[in-house]
């Protein structure tokens, strides 16, 4: 793996290097230019990550670029740039938002720090002028990580593990008061390894490798038993091609394609430190996905050279289980949390930012060889199935009632396969008694936004139930919805199919001004792609509305529109090849 991280790591060096702003009259001198943007930025997923890049090439001793005199000399040039958008308090901004950001920074300081600490043990005297850069902007930092803030639960472990690598280097005993201060507001893991954000693609990742530093700079050991936790859950969330289930994330990477890739440099990491076989094996997993060195702080030629241990391969892997059913979360007392929300201060507002109430929810996968389900709760879909190479990215669920998406409330496992249930109330408010009405004395109206609305007593309160039996029988799935009460709501199921397939059916007709949808009037209908395929039986079209209103409709894969009206007694059944 040393070889190939090496080649990619190479090339990955020399596209970035013809990236590289040379025109000493451009303000981003210096910087390499983004190729979505076409600017410079100083982020870790901008200049930054390039900087740790070129420094891992220079330092590997197989590298073509093995202290190249030129690559070098581009190296200068993009620290200056750094030092230069780094702002007087310290911080940096990434461009498109969170300017002036703690925490932005903090992803740059970890892995700047690690470049600093690299550069340090090789002892190459013309390298020594680019460490200083690297140390100024470290120490220009310190001010912005010793009082900065954050915006989201993983930030928090980023400034930890910025405030961690800070302390190594500079040994100032504020910052690791500062990292306790973060500590001390407890793991936002749940005990089978989900964390607050639930982002299996992205900040799952950042979480995991931000405490593996944080534990070894500030000698909390204790710090990994979360990674632990969480890289061991993953192993269950995984389709057979490699790629990461994102179904149900509470971030940017839902429903997008994420391979374990980024989970790699801590996989080996805590496969080597633990002599764990199932973490090798993760990690040998997550390799055949490697296609890029990594950002930082997840730089993968970084890790194996500031971590030489890594290249001995000394731990065998395991062997990873391809049949499995299993509740994730499914023992988590999640409303005795959320029960507490209103009270004892719990629950404020969270700004620029959400409360993620959804932490914790259970999520059901099962794995029968090449086909993958996911039982989701607290998502914009219920179940999706990838069979060999035919996806059914998901099962949405909507209704006039509330009006808009259904997300399932709750999850009980059963013999058959699992119970999903939502509960839905909506009534009327009625006039706000008198002694709670505001003083509106010389005022020009009576805005609404003035009238305390939490003092209007509810009326005509409606109590809509939607249940949903996910069951495996021989053949494939059934879904069984139903929903008696109350009546004559206009009810949809979206069925979303991966866009490279064949979608086939008497019954599929276009919804007119909807790009790649279809009411699926009756009968059966077949989606195949790769030689793989679904049979789906039961097709209805009960009313014409193709669109709910507070609904969202996503594009990049084929929709397929089911009809209903309650009461519901309906079951989708499913075929596999």
């Amino acid at each position: 793996m040393f070889k190939q991280i090496t080649a990619i790591n190479d090339k990955w060096t020399q596209e970035s290097l013809e990236m590289q702003i040379t025109d000493r009259d451009n303000r981003y001198f210096g910087g390499v230019c983004d190729p979505l943007s076409g600017v410079a930025w100083p982020n870790h997923t901008g200049t930054a990550q390039y900087i740790a890049a070129w420094a891992a090439a220079l330092c590997n001793p197989q590298s073509q670029y093995y202290r190249d005199p030129a690559l070098l000399q581009q190296l200068h040039q993009a620290a200056d740039f750094m030092l230069r958008f780094q702002h007087e308090d310290g911080t940096i901004s990434p461009g498109w938002t969170n300017y002036h950001s703690p925490p932005d920074t903090a992803f740059v300081v970890v892995g700047l720090a690690n470049i600093y600490t690299l550069l340090e043990q090789q002892a190459w005297e013309p390298a020594g002028a680019v460490q200083e850069k690297i140390g100024m902007f470290l120490q220009r930092a310190l001010p912005a990580m010793l009082t900065g803030g954050v915006h989201t639960p993983n930030h928090r472990w980023v400034l930890t593990a910025a405030l961690g690598s800070l302390y190594r280097i500079f040994g100032e005993n504020g910052l690791k008061r500062r990292a306790e201060e973060w500590l001390q507001e407890g793991m936002d893991i749940t005990p089978d390894g989900e964390w607050t954000e639930r982002s299996n693609g992205i900040y799952n990742t950042v979480s995991d490798i931000m405490l593996y530093y944080a534990a070894q700079d500030l000698n909390r050991p204790e710090l990994l038993e979360p990674v632990r936790q969480n890289l061991r859950m993953m192993k269950y969330l995984v389709h057979p091609d490699g790629e990461v289930v994102t179904d149900y994330s509470g971030r940017q990477d839902f429903g997008s394609v994420f391979s374990l890739a980024d989970y790699y440099l801590c996989y080996k990491l805590m496969a080597e430190l633990d002599g764990d076989a199932e973490f090798a094996a993760l990690a040998e997993l997550a390799g055949r996905s490697v296609i890029h060195p990594g950002s930082l702080p997840n730089q993968i030629m970084l890790g194996f050279l500031l971590y030489p241990q890594l290249q001995s391969a000394a731990v065998q892997p395991g062997e990873l289980p391809d049949q499995y059913r299993k509740v994730i979360n499914g023992a988590f007392n999640r409303r005795e949390l959320l029960d507490r929300m209103g009270h004892d201060g719990y629950g404020g507002p969270v700004r620029h930012s959400k409360q993620h109430t959804e932490f914790g929810a259970p999520v059901a996968r099962v794995r029968r060889g090449s086909t993958s389900v996911s039982v989701m709760t607290e998502a914009s879909s219920l179940f999706s199935l990838r069979h060999g190479k035919a996806r059914l990215l998901g099962v949405q669920l909507a209704s006039s009632f509330e009006p808009g998406l259904i997300a399932m409330d709750s999850l009980v496992e059963t013999e058959a396969g699992f119970l999903l249930e939502s509960t839905g109330e909506k009534g009327y408010y009625g006039t706000i008694p008198a002694d709670k009405l505001p003083s509106l004395s010389g005022l020009p109206a009576s805005p609404w936004y003035l009238l305390p609305h939490g003092e209007r007593p509810l009326t005509h309160s409606q109590v809509s139930k939607v249940s949903v039996e996910v069951s495996e029988h021989s053949g494939g799935w059934d879904l069984h919805l139903t929903s008696p009460s109350p009546a004559d709501v206009l009810t949809q199921i979206v069925l979303l199919f991966g866009s490279e397939g064949i979608l086939e059916g008497e019954a599929l007709t276009p919804v007119p001004g909807m790009t790649e949808a279809s009411f699926w009037k009756s009968g059966k209908l077949r989606y195949s792609s790769g030689g793989d395929w679904m049979e789906l039986e039961h097709g209805s079209h009960e009313h014409h509305l193709a669109e709910i209103r507070g609904m969202s409709y996503p594009d990049g894969c084929q929709k397929v529109i089911v009809t209903l009206i309650t009461p519901l007694d309906y079951t989708l059944r499913i075929s596999l090849s």
